[in-house]
Parts: structure tokens; C-alpha cells; sequence
């Protein structure tokens, strides 16, 4: 299999370092087609053990310098594992984050992470969108990704259609918006909360669908970090 950097439309992802890739072992083994491993003279116990997990499992490691230069070249990180990247389905009955149009790997990433600390599983993205399986996606997230159930729709009209009447809560400025610590735990575990865009945040139409929250705030700052939003609304949803 020929190696080349990473591309959007590439069928294949990288999981960079050895703590993302036994992430990736320990979840989705089935996935992992080979792994790089860097050249040394020593390697610790940790990644000793994590190798010898690799083999039993009969995955093909590598050693090879070159694929650093070309996979991760900004980093010393020791072991790459290549995996293929699969269309996975959300669960109906459970609580879903949707996320519409986020375009930073870094926010996407750390809310994946605040997701699956507060016992989200599911998560939805609507397109156009920052690459969910790009290896810097996978990297912010700290390996949550692996934990998660992620579908992609080109609309939120599609999202509708396929799950139905379920309450939906929007986190945007509205004038009918009510605050997040006054908001009602919802009867149902079929529910979904909301976040727009960086930078443009939710469009108006969504509060004539949604129930519209805010998080109070102060005027020091103009809005807060959309990662920083949806993790103070996924933990007060929180499903632990």
C-alpha cells in the first residue's frame, strides 16, 4: 500500500503517537491495517507493551523513518497506526451533540473529548465541515473519537428526516432564548443539543424548530469559545 499525506478524500487516517494508536487498538482493532514504527535504539516499557499487543493481534509494524517525514514530520512521536475509516450510524435512541459547520479541528476535537466524558456516544456534523477522522481531528480529541458514533448530513433538513420528532436544543442568541441553568432536563433520552458555526454561530431559523438556550455570561468577552459552550451544556446534560 503506497503512503502519501493525508487527504479529505483518502479512505485511510492516521492515529499519530502511541497513545492514540492503543486508543485505536483497544477500540477498534478491526480498523487498524498496519503501524509505523520510528526507528531507535531503545523503546520504554509502555511502548514495548503496546507493540507486543500490536503483534498478538498480527498487525503489520513498519520501521521506517520515512513514514514520520511524511505523516508527522512537526513531532518525535514514536508509533503511527493506519486505519481505515468506516461510515458508522447513530443510535435513535440515544442522545445525540449536533454540530453544524464546525470548521476547527481543535474545537471539534475537544468536544469529542468532553462528549465522551459525559457520556455522549453519538454525534452528528452537517455539512460543509472540518474532516472528523483527519489525523489533527483525531489528535485533539485525544483518541474520544474512537469512542463515538460520527454521521455526517449535508443538511439539517436530512438529520430531521431521518430521526424524526425528537426535541432539539439550540445554543444561539435569541430573543426567546432561555437560560441554560433555567432549562428543564428533557423526558427522553432521544434528544439533541445544538452548536453552530465558529464564527456565525446558529442561524435564525433554527429557534423556529429548536428550543433557543443561552449561557448567561458577563460583557467582558464577546461570545465563548464554541468548545468552551458545548462543554458546559454537555455537562450540564451530562449522561454519567
Amino acid at each position: 500500500m503506497k503512503l502519501s499525506r493525508y487527504k479529505n478524500s483518502s479512505p485511510i487516517s492516521y492515529a499519530l503517537g502511541a497513545t492514540l494508536s492503543y486508543e485505536l487498538l483497544k477500540t477498534k482493532p478491526q480498523l487498524i491495517t498496519r503501524a509505523f514504527l520510528r526507528p531507535s535504539d531503545k523503546y520504554g516499557d509502555d511502548l514495548q507493551k503496546i507493540l507486543t499487543e500490536f503483534k498478538q493481534r498480527k498487525i503489520e509494524i513498519v520501521e521506517s523513518t520515512k513514514a514520520f517525514n511524511i505523516l508527522d514530520a512537526k513531532s518525535d512521536c514514536l508509533l503511527i497506526a493506519e486505519f481505515k475509516k468506516e461510515s458508522q450510524k447513530l443510535d435513535p435512541e440515544a442522545p445525540h451533540i449536533i454540530l453544524v459547520n464546525p470548521s476547527d479541528a481543535g474545537n471539534l476535537g475537544t468536544i469529542m473529548r468532553s462528549a465522551s466524558a459525559f457520556g455522549y456516544d453519538n454525534l452528528a456534523i452537517i455539512t460543509p465541515a472540518v474532516d472528523f477522522q483527519a489525523p489533527k481531528s483525531i489528535r485533539a480529541s485525544m483518541g474520544a473519537a474512537f469512542h463515538l458514533n460520527i454521521a455526517t448530513f449535508d443538511s439539517i433538513k436530512s438529520y430531521k428526516q431521518q430521526f424524526g420528532e425528537r426535541p432539539l436544543f439550540a445554543f444561539m442568541l435569541d430573543r426567546n432564548a432561555q437560560s441554560l441553568a433555567e432549562t428543564s432536563q428533557p423526558s427522553t433520552r432521544a434528544f439533541s443539543l445544538v452548536f453552530g458555526n465558529e464564527a456565525t454561530g446558529l442561524p435564525q431559523e433554527f429557534a423556529t424548530f429548536c428550543t433557543p438556550i443561552f449561557i448567561p455570561q458577563s460583557q467582558n468577552v464577546d461570545s465563548l469559545n464554541l468548545s468552551v459552550a458545548a462543554s458546559l451544556a454537555l455537562y450540564t446534560f451530562r449522561q454519567i
